[in-house]
């Protein structure tokens, strides 16, 4: 493809301004300077999209070099004005070949033109009072308001104070400013709040693949809130898949910039790709991945402390008995140097010792911390429950006797008990699994009642099912609780890879009860795929004579010896159609009804046809 060409005006106030060493592209003699003094530099546009109805809102003007090049490329192009002390004229010259470009198209959208903050700065203040910076915007036919200047960081902004005063001549002149790359580590949110532009374009670093990673949309959701904080719009850029694209969609981020969208052209487009097209149609609900709290274990909130008085180095035995005789409920004490601790000591065993003949005329002026165990169990209010239930099932169980000192950032502030440290494990434990279920790690019963809430919110159509084990107890029972593990991560494993990924929700309820919210329109399909291999592998977990004999004797709930035939699977379903409900428990109930019917009639799946009255 030729090189388009630009034709840039002569008397340019930007693309050859005055008194900015413009003197250095006509005498420089390095290949971009010969670039610039030829005009072989021109621009292509990128389609910015809306992501809530498909249609193209604007288009980023990028710079090009010529075709088969070195210096073709933009990253080839920034370095090379770098070497040449160029990067201020660089960056005008573009500014002006991306407006004077775009004026020759008649497209109704708006334009985005990249500028540095410091070549923004210096631009304006360079004319004011002189001439009209934006005057060659209106003479070559670009509405200011259709242009958005959109500030590239390079490095960090010294001068925020100018660029604030810049910034308001901007939109005097009725410019709109985006903030390009937030989240990259030049673009900072001291930036966006002083600026306060009326875009801000998140970095790819943020958007690319969040299908897959759960850490960056909640980031991009902690994004949204600062944005609503300062009424700047977002832009996701990077945009590379469907899966993404549907992600963001229903993320609500306004708007949408990417390859999956489409490429840069010498040309603006009416619409973007078929693909993207699509998917922005598409109004199945989208499946956020979810973070495995569980697996990661998190940190403890809410640990009972017991504020407590505490003994120095030089605490003596007679005034820590006067302490003990004080503090009836108190079972120890901590030893502290200088505001940390360093050990604790045991009640009991101190007033045993403390009560012996003689202890109080040898010892009883002596430092107490002869007596006390140097080796103290220290929590930090933030401690990871990981390294908790390390300590809960260590060999040292000294904890359950002295108990443990509490400290925060290090420093000393109270005391806990082992049934409070267990209490307390135990409740991050339950919480944790709410978010994702500590065997398969799949989400729990929160992202649960969310993803139930987002598709009733869409008012898509969808299928609840609820999948349970038939006669699960007596097999748990017989062959103990890890063989019992083993076949509820065989449902997980069977259900997650019959699913579609990017339309079917996957839940774990708990022990063997699973949530299935699909969106897939051959979901009965899917489901007795799922039953059918279950039964396959579950055989496998059984031992010979039981699988010849199809199934075990066991204890029914009545304590009586019977048998039980083989594990079976059941999986309850209710279609939903939109806008028949409002609230996510009154799809578990429609779901539960389900579950309870399915097991009456036997393995296989079982549709509810007739559903319960919500209000009933």
């Amino acid at each position: 493809m030729p090189t388009p060409p630009v034709s840039l005006p002569t008397h340019d106030r930007w693309g050859n301004p005055e008194g900015l060493r413009s003197h250095r592209v006509m005498s420089g003699k390095g290949p971009l300077a010969r670039l610039m003094r030829d005009k072989a530099l021109y621009p292509v546009f990128q389609p910015i999209a809306s992501l809530r109805s498909g249609a193209i809102h604007a288009h980023e003007a990028l710079i090009r070099g010529p075709q088969h090049t070195a210096l073709h490329a933009p990253d080839a192009l920034l370095a090379a004005a770098q070497r040449e002390n160029l990067m201020l004229e660089f960056e005008l010259f573009c500014v002006v070949a991306a407006i004077h470009g775009w004026s020759n198209f008649n497209d109704p959208g708006r334009l985005f033109v990249n500028i540095s903050a410091a070549a923004l700065v210096e631009a304006i203040t360079t004319r004011k009072g002189s001439h009209d910076p934006f005057d060659f915007v209106r003479k070559v036919g670009v509405a200011p308001r259709m242009l958005v200047l959109e500030l590239t960081e390079h490095e960090r902004v010294t001068d925020m104070g100018a660029l604030a005063e810049v910034a308001a001549e901007v939109r005097a002149a009725g410019i709109a400013l985006a903030l390009d790359d937030f989240g990259d580590g030049r673009s900072s949110l001291r930036l966006w709040s002083q600026i306060k532009p009326e875009i801000v374009k998140i970095d790819k670093y943020f958007t690319r693949n969040i299908s897959s990673h759960a850490e960056n949309l909640q980031t991009l959701q902690a994004i949204k809130q600062i944005a609503g904080i300062f009424g700047s719009e977002l832009v996701a850029e990077g945009i590379e898949t469907q899966e993404d694209l549907r992600v963001l969609r229903d993320l609500n981020i306004a708007y949408g910039q990417g390859y999956f969208l489409g490429r840069p052209a010498p040309a603006p487009r009416a619409e973007v790709e078929e693909a993207a097209c699509l998917a922005l149609k598409d109004r199945s609900v989208a499946i956020f991945p979810e973070l495995e709290r569980v697996s990661r274990g998190g940190h403890l909130r809410g640990l009972s402390v017991m504020p407590a008085p505490a003994a120095s180095l030089q605490t003596s035995n007679d005034a820590m008995a006067t302490i003990f005789m004080s503090h009836p409920d108190l079972h120890a004490a901590a030893v502290l140097d200088e505001g940390r601790p360093v050990a604790i000591i045991n009640r009991q065993q101190f007033m045993n010792d403390y009560a012996k003949l003689y202890f109080r005329e040898v010892s009883g002026r002596k430092p107490c911390i002869s007596l006390a165990n140097r080796a103290p169990r220290l929590i930090e209010l933030n401690h990871n429950i990981d390294d908790l239930i390390g300590i809960l099932t260590s060999q040292d169980q000294r904890y359950l006797r002295d108990g443990f000192i509490v400290t925060d950032n290090g420093r000393y502030v109270g005391l806990g008990t082992g049934d409070q440290l267990v209490r307390s494990v135990t409740e991050a434990r339950i919480e944790s699994a709410r978010h994702a279920n500590p065997l398969t790690f799949l989400p729990g019963n929160i992202p649960i009642s969310q993803h139930i809430e987002r598709l009733l919110a869409s008012g898509v159509d969808f299928v609840a099912a609820y999948a349970d084990l038939n006669n699960f107890k007596p097999f748990n029972d017989h062959y103990g609780y890890w063989r019992g593990d083993e076949m509820i991560r065989l449902v997980a494993k069977l259900t997650v890879m019959h699913c579609d990924a990017q339309r079917d929700f996957v839940g774990h309820v708990g022990g063997d009860d699973f949530i299935i919210l699909f969106q897939s329109a051959d979901w009965k399909t899917r489901c007795e795929r799922i039953i059918a291999e279950f039964h396959t592998f579950a055989l496998e977990l059984y031992d010979a004579p039981a699988r010849t004999a199809g199934g075990i004797q066991g204890e029914d709930r009545h304590g009586e010896s019977r048998f039980f035939p083989c594990t079976t699977l059941s999986i309850g379903t209710v279609r939903i159609s939109g806008g028949q409900f409002r609230k996510a428990d009154e799809i578990a109930t429609q779901a539960a009804l389900a579950k309870h019917e399915a097991k009456k009639a036997g393995e296989g799946v079982f549709v509810l046809e007739k559903l319960v009255d919500a209000c009933a």
